[in-house]
């Protein structure tokens, strides 16, 4: 990019997807910060919702809650696009809704694209990977936040991939001490395990205090590095986490920040993925 150039962002979201692996409860609000960092301009934010007409019509509890969550991600800035759930019988007799986002939300990343620098994907299904090279080969950077059932082809297609569970505060994180932000010591925060000595039996956790540029700054002995470390012994880890596995990107832990003689440390490690 160009120094002192705005970036055009686009976000689009496959909002099912994400409840129904792992992103239930996800702020969209976070999620549009983190798409829009480095001063990145919002052109497009598409949100790809099911609404199921029939279970509306019957239940108003879900028709209200549905229809203000929409209001709610339209306060954003979100473009609410809605795909009405279709009922299906199998030949068992069992009925099943569909109302699948895929194609309409490739198909707009696609249109869209000419005016965009950078698109965000909400979504881990690997349907999608294609989609991915058509929007590179067109000049964008892809990248892709998702929380469980990730796709590894669309992992490895991407520009960036970001474990939504590792971007501050996109999910809740029980702090303990409402007054404790993100990353402040005696916070909950997560990351990964990035390095361990199995013959001394520690490592280092490493996780994102705040959103903003330098992603690949992941050296925390720069000071424009967005990420932090945290010592991590052995008997800080919950008994059913398998230290043998360690370091691992793959693995994310959830843990409390405290100080410790040389810095910080991680208290009370808990695996939260998988």
């Amino acid at each position: 990019m160009t120094k002192g150039r705005t970036q055009k962002v686009g976000l689009y979201i496959d909002v099912v997807n994400i409840a129904r692996n792992g992103g239930y409860g996800m702020r969209f609000d976070i999620l549009r910060d983190f798409a829009c960092r480095d001063n990145g301009e919002p052109i497009r934010l598409n949100a790809y919702v099911a609404y199921d007409e029939e279970r509306a019509r019957v239940d108003y509890d879900y028709r209200d809650r549905t229809l203000n969550f929409y209001s709610t991600l339209r306060d954003f800035g979100y473009k609410v696009i809605e795909k009405t759930v279709t009922w299906y019988t199998d030949d068992t007799g069992n009925r099943f809704g569909k109302a699948n986002a895929d194609l309409d939300m490739a198909v707009d990343a696609l249109l869209q694209s000419e005016n965009l620098d950078r698109v965000l994907l909400a979504t881990g299904d690997g349907d999608f990977v294609q989609v991915v090279r058509a929007l590179q080969n067109r000049g964008c950077r892809v990248e892709a936040v998702a929380f469980q059932n990730v796709s590894s082809i669309l992992k490895r297609e991407v520009d960036l991939f970001m474990s939504g569970y590792l971007i501050p505060n996109l999910l809740p994180v029980d702090s303990g001490d409402p007054k404790k932000s993100w990353g402040d010591v005696g916070s909950r925060v997560r990351g990964i395990c990035y390095t361990y000595n199995h013959s001394k039996n520690f490592g280092f956790m490493r996780y994102l205090v705040r959103i903003g540029p330098g992603l690949w700054i992941t050296d925390t002995r720069r000071a424009d590095s967005p990420y932090s470390t945290a010592f991590a012994h052995e008997s800080n880890f919950d008994p059913s986490i398998d230290l043998l596995q360690l370091p691992s990107r793959e693995h994310i832990f959830e843990f409390t920040l405290i100080k410790g003689e040389k810095g910080l440390q991680a208290s009370n490690i808990v695996q939260i993925y998988p």
